[in-house]
């Protein structure tokens, strides 16, 4: 797409700081990381949401985010942990809508925090939603 940051990132006609690229996926440092290390990993092929993007695809960026951590964690890079982080839709914090995977190096020191408020739910409400979503991939071909 003409107007989308990462598809121009992809075609060269912006600058990055890229990790990895290969047919299908670029790995890439991200303008505004929340630690030394962050990297996006995204699909070449532009898909605003992961409806947009095949299994195969999600696939080989989950893989290189498995690569990208180990090369962390072999680096200087302070990476006791890592996080993993993708927001599919604004409700959920998308800001670029080019699909893109978060590797966050994490260690025991820094501040950052991915908490939030979790439901109390019981054993037959969680049961209830299992039902429905198992009902919609019994039903649909995703």
């Amino acid at each position: 797409m003409a107007d989308c940051e990462f598809c121009k990132i992809v075609s060269g006609d912006a600058p990055s700081s890229v990790v990895y690229q290969d047919n299908h996926t670029l790995a890439m440092m991200t303008l505004r990381p929340m630690a030394r290390g962050h990297i996006l990993v995204i699909p070449k092929k532009h898909a605003t949401s992961l409806s947009e993007m095949g299994y195969e695809t999600g696939g080989e960026l989950f893989k290189l985010g498995m690569k990208i951590t180990e090369a962390l964690r072999a680096s200087e890079i302070e990476s006791e942990g890592v996080n993993f982080w993708l927001a599919d839709g604004k409700a959920a914090g998308q800001e670029v809508f080019h699909v893109h995977l978060h590797v966050l190096p994490r260690s025991e020191t820094d501040e950052i925090r991915l908490e939030g408020p979790r439901l109390d739910l019981n054993r037959p409400e969680m049961d209830s939603d299992a039902k429905i979503i198992k009902q919609q991939l019994n039903e649909h071909e995703f």
